[in-house]
């Protein structure tokens, strides 16, 4: 009995590994996202922020001949991260006032540009929205939780822009560039993680602005 058990983990094992391997040679990627067409991107967003780290490391897993680089002048592509915006409203109240229910909203914009301008993906904008219980006698674990599901949308929207970035219309019009419009590039200077966000709500728990 010992050896039939001792066999039976051997087996799991040895399949366990050839699993890892078959995925190790086919490589991980995303549904519905493909390698980009172009090897070099520079961006706005700060790299070393989460969300910017959490980007760089899913279009590095899924196009891995694709590179970030720290001079746009040096990037085939400029992906531009035009602004950022979240927003948090009352969405139902008890009755005595208090509020029960928040709508938590992020708008997240950019767009998809060459080294000379050309519009290759045209100003996008992804949109997130959750509802969120609030319970006001525990509400300093209720802001906490507030910016933890905020953090999440935005990761959250990271698949969608690979996906947008590798969409046969993009690859597309990056083959045909010239034939694009033209844009003025826009400036350099990077997006820090949490810059832009709509002024404070007189519905914010605790005066915290989002």
């Amino acid at each position: 009995m010992t050896f039939l058990i001792a066999h039976a983990r051997r087996l799991r094992l040895m399949l366990g590994l050839a699993c890892l391997l078959a995925l190790g040679a086919c490589g991980f990627h995303l549904k519905g996202a493909t390698p980009l067409p172009f090897h070099s991107i520079y961006t706005n967003i700060d790299l070393d922020a989460e969300f910017g780290a959490r980007l760089k490391r899913t279009v590095l897993a899924n196009s891995p001949d694709t590179r970030f680089t720290d001079r746009r002048t040096d990037a085939d592509v400029y992906l531009h991260q035009i602004t950022e915006t979240q927003n948090l409203r009352q969405l139902s109240i008890d009755a005595e006032g208090r509020v029960e229910e928040y709508e938590l909203d992020l708008n997240f914009s950019f767009e998809l540009l060459d080294r000379t301008g050309h519009v290759l993906l045209a100003p996008t904008t992804l949109r997130s929205v959750r509802e969120l219980p609030y319970n006001d006698r525990i509400v300093q674990a209720k802001e906490s939780e507030i910016t933890r599901t905020f953090k999440d949308m935005r990761n959250g929207l990271i698949d969608q822009i690979l996906r947008r970035m590798s969409a046969p219309d993009v690859q597309a019009a990056y083959r045909n560039a010239a034939d694009r419009p033209v844009v003025p590039l826009p400036g350099d200077t990077i997006q820090r993680s949490g810059q832009r966000r709509s002024p404070a709500s007189p519905a914010s728990p605790g005066g915290l602005t989002y």
